[in-house]
């Protein structure tokens, strides 16, 4: 049996704490598939599981991180075989099943998706959960009936994860959008990822009029609270608004004005459940999307050493875009 380090989470009572380790697969959880995990990736989710700052973990021990990519070992699942490139993001991992922050993993096959072949693996975790979040809130905008002739469109925690690929691929899909955001230094790199106009945070989180001027056609909301209600009551007439994230809290002290009065839409989009079709979908999308430099622009890779610490940080908004983390695996 082969050592692994990991980072666990372990809970006594004195309560929860992560930290390095070094385990046995013996010690992974039941799965069809065994992987070698070259590049994980920093979620919100994954900070707030690492500080114990809200109860996402649902057993212990455990392993965090929620993205994964990396190679297929072992499969007794009928859609991979050993030496397949894979990624995992959501469906549990890192929450009630182990997770990527570490150098090996065993998942069921009915959780991963084939690589598409436009992506490495660092690439794919520079994407992971957020790029696959914002692709769900593009593709529900798309659904609904909405495109950039019908105006322009908004992002919310334009410098977080979600909201930089929310910026990135509405831009490429020809949006005219306004970045929201509470750290005015990142102008320049929201500019560069496609946003037109950077409007603060502070417009938007305080409470406002039930209806307000309307501004936008269409847009993603990845903090949720007064934020939410203050862009829907900016909406326009048939316009709609993707949902997806809850960083100012998950209350929803809002007015029905925008729905009944404007036949505005509130889309929630959720990323945990396996949903294979749209993952694929979604995947095959940002793959033809995005290329390597826009990726890479919204993207850092650090080293498995500085995980922890750089988990924590997310916590504290102090990180831009999206965070991979190197296993030191080479495939």
């Amino acid at each position: 049996m082969t050592d692994f380090r990991a980072i666990r989470i372990d809970k006594d009572d004195g309560g929860a704490r992560a930290a390095y380790v070094e385990m046995r697969e013996a010690e992974l959880m039941e799965g069809d598939v065994d992987l070698d995990v070259a590049f994980s990736a920093i979620n919100y989710k994954d900070g707030l599981a690492v500080t114990g700052k809200a109860p996402v973990v649902r057993r212990f021990p455990m392993i965090p991180g929620i993205d994964l990519a990396g190679r297929v070992t072992r499969s007794a699942h009928a859609d991979f075989a050993p030496g397949d490139l894979v990624v995992a993001t959501g469906c549990g991992v890192g929450e009630a099943h182990f997770g990527g922050f570490a150098q090996k993993a065993r998942l069921s096959g009915d959780w991963l998706v084939k690589l598409p072949p436009a992506l490495t693996p660092a690439r794919a975790m520079a994407i992971g959960t957020a790029g696959v979040t914002a692709m769900f809130c593009l593709l529900a905008l798309e659904r609904h009936g909405l495109t950039p002739r019908d105006g322009d469109a908004v992002v919310t925690g334009a410098s977080g994860g979600v909201g930089s690929f929310a910026v990135a691929l509405l831009a490429r899909a020809g949006w005219r959008i306004a970045a929201v955001t509470g750290h005015p230094a990142e102008a320049d790199y929201l500019k560069r990822l496609g946003a037109a106009d950077i409007l603060a945070r502070d417009e938007f989180s305080a409470p406002g009029r039930l209806l307000q001027t309307q501004r936008f056609a269409a847009g993603v909301d990845t903090v949720g609270g007064a934020t939410l209600v203050n862009i829907l009551a900016q909406t326009r007439f048939d316009g709609a608004i993707a949902a997806c994230g809850n960083v100012a809290g998950m209350e929803f002290a809002g007015s029905v004005a925008p729905f009944i009065l404007r036949g505005v839409s509130l889309l929630g989009v959720e990323s945990v459940r396996p949903r294979m079709a749209l993952r694929r979908a979604a995947w095959a999308r940002l793959a033809q999307d995005l290329d390597g430099d826009a990726i890479d622009a919204m993207s850092e890779i650090v080293s498995f050493d500085q995980a922890l610490e750089r988990a924590r940080a997310i916590v504290t908004d102090k990180i831009r875009g999206r965070v991979v983390i190197d296993l030191g695996l080479r495939l």
